[in-house]
């Protein structure tokens, strides 16, 4: 009886996986095909649970947790540091919520596919890894927050939100920050932040200037670091109209005094132009400055090509009363070659705007 049990429950495991796998697969098979297709990612295109509205007010700490009425959702951390050696490197750490209703009940499966991304860079090379998981196996609390995909753990060490402890480890690659000391940010319209002339919105708030410190070990070698990271929240229930493809974002913080920012998107359309952008100045105690569409003009001026595609390296933005600003590129193949691939890399601003930061680009 008890071994009957036992394989029943294994052949339920086994299937709920299966069928995980299979509705994933199908999910995100748009975002696998060949950038001459011009096809957009279908799980940034798809109309995924219910639209977020305007005039909604943030609550806190209940925002810090899952929004389950949206489809898209994500806790993004990305972290440039510079070890006691002297060496820099950059950090990705983000976990994803998916909305995915099925008929499935089950006390593993909560109609949500989460899945994580941790990369790390140094010099030119660039490494990725990811995760995926149903209920249990990943968790988000509010409060005290806590945002979890097996032992990838992004979480408040006391009942505040911050300091937030960030862990991750994938063989001879590693983290262990603490993270500290930033104002909270909403961009857009007291969060509320518009993605597409049609109307396409999230709700969207950062912690832009966090102070990092911790280990780092990259290859087997570990080394102690401090720097800065930028924290990304955002929930929609769908990002793109269904002739875009994807978007430049770029976050860059003041390398000066660290504590004033800039965030710019720029969502791209057929023939990869720039079809609707918007931004934030954001000043040191956290207060954002909406920048309007009409009043940021993106273009790209050096390309890399990878497996014979070229990818954006170096761009110009040209802002109102402001000399133009240039970001280029640091770790030039910085692509996220994973089951839905991207690229996402640290970046240096020169120009109107000196700093450092991260660029992300999908679509290519």
């Amino acid at each position: 009886m008890i071994k009957n049990r036992m394989l029943k429950k294994l052949l339920l495991s086994l299937l709920i996986l299966l069928l995980f796998a299979y509705v994933f697969f199908v999910y995100v098979l748009d975002t696998s095909q060949p950038t001459q297709q011009k096809q957009p990612s279908s799980a940034l295109k798809m109309a995924i649970g219910k639209p977020v509205a305007m005039g909604t007010k943030l609550e806190f700490p209940k925002d810090h947790g899952i929004h389950t009425e949206q489809g898209i959702e994500w806790w993004y951390l990305t972290v440039n540091l510079q070890s006691d050696t002297g060496e820099t490197f950059g950090v990705q750490w983000t976990l994803f919520r998916t909305l995915m209703p099925s008929k499935v009940e089950s006390r593993w499966w909560d109609n949500n596919l989460y899945f994580a991304h941790f990369a790390l860079q140094h010099k030119q090379e660039h490494v990725a890894f990811e995760r995926f998981s149903r209920a249990k196996q990943a968790k988000v609390t509010s409060s005290p927050f806590n945002a979890v995909i097996d032992n990838w753990q992004l979480s408040s060490i006391n009942e505040n939100f911050l300091p937030l402890k960030l862990k991750a480890a994938h063989e001879n690659y590693q983290i262990d920050l603490t993270l500290s000391d930033s104002p909270i940010t909403l961009h857009g319209n007291k969060g509320y932040s518009q993605k597409t002339q049609s109307g396409h919105a999230s709700y969207y708030f950062s912690y832009p200037f966090l102070k990092a410190k911790g280990k780092i070990t990259f290859a087997g070698k570990t080394y102690k670091v401090i720097g800065n990271a930028w924290y990304d929240r955002e929930w929609s229930a769908s990002l793109l109209d269904k002739s875009q493809l994807g978007w430049d974002w770029f976050s860059l913080v003041d390398s000066q005094s660290a504590n004033n920012g800039l965030m710019l998107f720029c969502i791209r359309g057929n023939g990869n132009r720039y079809d609707y952008c918007r931004g934030s100045r954001i000043t040191p105690n956290g207060e954002a400055y909406d920048i309007p569409t009409e009043d940021i003009k993106l273009s790209v001026v050096e390309t890399v090509t990878l497996d014979n595609r070229d990818y954006p390296s170096k761009w110009q933005v040209e802002l109102p009363n402001s000399p133009a600003i240039f970001i280029e590129s640091i770790t030039k193949d910085s692509r996220n070659q994973l089951t839905i691939p991207y690229w996402e890399g640290r970046v240096k601003a020169i120009g109107g705007f000196t700093g450092n930061g991260y660029a992300e680009i999908t679509g290519y």
